[in-house]
């Protein structure tokens, strides 16, 4: 008898659904619903461009959208296909996005009174208005509570959890204190579709817990009350209101209600994993596991891997955390503030119309030209920080350098010379993972650029020295999480499933060792910027760096 799962991956514009068969591994149905709040769905505030925020009436109208839509789908493509067949849902979404509810679980958003407060509203990943308090979470913890930052890199982010709500406690005290207590999205929507409207009946996720609210079971979970007080008395007080137990993804949420049984077409007995986040499920979805790094290639990068419980914390990573990834296993996080963007940045602002009159014209017209030219041909060398560095210096106040430049250098030279320094900046992570004991022996890439952009796959390849894999699935954050879906059902376990569905483009990007050898001169002039502009305890001159760039571009163009 054929058997079915749905997952659901919530991003930061759009939400859709992957619905499929789990013997087969054939996709039968996928629908996207783009946010219809705000700007591409996103609320922002033209007096501050730190704010993001997101309307919960979108994840829900959503939901029903793309769920309705791959079932149809489904009917189209088998003609004996049967909903009663779909056997689980798993839920992915963006990460930390805070909710504040009431005693029901409802999101304030929905009270009248808060309708039009975009405080009341979801405070979206990628806001960054809490940059005050996460300064002091960090300070506060290194004088007194190592330990928690010893599982996040060392640094506390103001995208993560206890910085927005303590924030929303310092701007807005009305708000906060309606909240009866706060959800991470991935959680909230999993206890919507199984009717869960006691909040602390709901099963938190481990990868949000982990990863962004410092829970740890070292100290009893969520960071301890002396620790919340001396940041404020307010968030000491709400850790009795939040939860004392957090959940991987093979677990059961519980089942659909019956009302979202209704609502999808679906039968109560569909079973709801735990929720986790997009590139820890997209991670699952691109076969994560001991010794290969799935990379998420978009407008910025997510790096996720999985290692030995025993391994030592890393410093500048953005996590460690037991479970939320693979369970049994340590799931690891690091990434890149700016990748895709850095270079649409470029082609908006700097590259000239005689490229192209459109975006997309600019970019394969660029394109085309790099990937005739050899490694350090360009003779420049940037630093990828336009957006401050996330992994490893964890400082948003970083800024991009662009070094080398003459007056013959082109516009497309400049591309390839960013697209090098996201390859240093990708070589940075890996080096400090492996330093620590973190084993890395493939990379795996999944996202628009590494379907789009052969080019730019095979400089990777290169400049880390490793196998590139390109993730078969274009929808692998929904693929993981229609596996956890399966797995919380007790349908196979995630091994067997990850064997059976997990797919790869058959070209893989291999790296050329005369190449890799130039890279590996390019890679120590980086390392040196790198440290230089990026460190206070860098020591020297950068005297070498302009005549060692032309030294190598002789060599190459001899």
């Amino acid at each position: 008898m054929a058997a079915y799962a749905i997952g659901l991956d919530f991003g930061t514009n759009s939400c859709r659904s992957l619905l499929i068969d789990l013997e087969s591994g054939r996709e039968l149905g996928s629908a996207v619903f783009p946010y219809p709040s705000g700007e591409m769905g996103i609320l922002t505030d033209s007096v501050d461009p730190h704010v993001a925020r997101q309307n919960p009436r979108d994840y829900i109208e959503g939901c029903e959208v793309i769920v309705r839509a791959a079932l149809e789908q489904a009917r189209e493509r088998v003609p004996d296909f049967d909903p009663r067949q779909v056997i689980s849902i798993g839920v992915d979404t963006t990460g930390s996005t805070v909710i504040p509810v009431d005693r029901c679980g409802e999101p304030l958003a929905f009270d009248e009174k808060f309708r039009s407060n975009l405080n009341a509203h979801v405070w979206l990943w990628k806001d960054h208005t809490a940059y005050v308090e996460a300064e002091r979470i960090s300070k506060v913890a290194r004088e007194i509570r190592p330990e928690y930052l010893a599982k996040c890199g060392g640094t506390y982010s103001s995208e993560w959890w206890w910085s927005k709500i303590w924030h929303l406690k310092n701007i807005d005290l009305e708000v906060f204190e309606a909240a009866h207590t706060f959800v991470e999205h991935c959680d909230w929507l999993c206890a919507v579709l199984c009717g869960i409207s006691e909040p602390r009946e709901i099963k938190r996720s481990i990868c949000a817990a982990g990863h962004k609210a410092m829970y740890h079971e070292d100290w009893g979970g969520l960071p301890d009350k002396e620790f919340l007080s001396k940041l404020d008395p307010a968030l000491a007080s709400l850790r009795d209101r939040l939860y004392s137990k957090a959940y991987a993804s093979d677990v059961a949420a519980g089942s659909l209600s019956a009302e979202w049984s209704d609502r999808l077409g679906l039968h109560q007995d569909v079973v709801v994993a735990v929720g986790a986040f997009d590139c820890h499920m997209g991670a699952v979805g691109a076969g994560v596991k001991e010794g290969t790094l799935v990379k998420v290639l978009g407008t910025s990068t997510c790096d996720i891997t999985v290692a030995d419980p025993n391994v030592v914390d890393v410093p500048g990573l953005c996590g460690q955390v037991d479970s939320s990834v693979i369970p049994g296993l340590v799931g690891i996080e690091a990434g890149q503030s700016a990748v895709g963007d850095l270079f649409l940045w470029l082609v908006k602002h700097v590259v000239p119309d005689s490229y192209g009159g459109s975006v997309q014209a600019k970019f394969e017209a660029m394109g085309e030209r790099i990937e005739k030219m050899r490694p350090g041909e360009c003779g420049l060398l940037a630093l990828d920080w336009n957006n401050g560095n996330r992994t490893v210096l964890t400082d948003v106040r970083l800024s991009g350098i662009l070094l080398g430049q003459t007056l013959h250098t082109e516009a497309h030279e400049i591309y390839r010379a960013y697209i090098e320094a996201t390859a240093f900046g990708a070589a940075k992570i890996i080096e400090r993972m492996e330093a620590y004991g973190v084993q890395v022996d493939e990379v795996v890439t999944t996202g628009g650029l590494s379907l789009k952009n052969p080019t730019l796959m095979q400089i990777y390849a290169d400049v880390l020295g490793k196998p590139m894999k390109v993730s078969f699935s274009e929808q692998t954050c929904a693929l993981g999480a229609a596996i956890f879906g399966a797995v919380a059902s007790g349908f196979a376990t995630l091994e067997r499933l990850q064997s059976r569905l997990v797919r790869y483009h058959s070209r893989e990007y291999v790296p050329s060792d005369s190449n890799h050898v130039i890279y590996q001169r390019l890679y120590r002039l980086y390392s040196q910027l790198h440290d230089g502009f990026g460190t206070t305890d860098w020591r020297g001159n950068m005297g070498n760096v302009m005549k060692d760039l032309m030294d190598i571009r002789e060599d190459v163009t001899a």
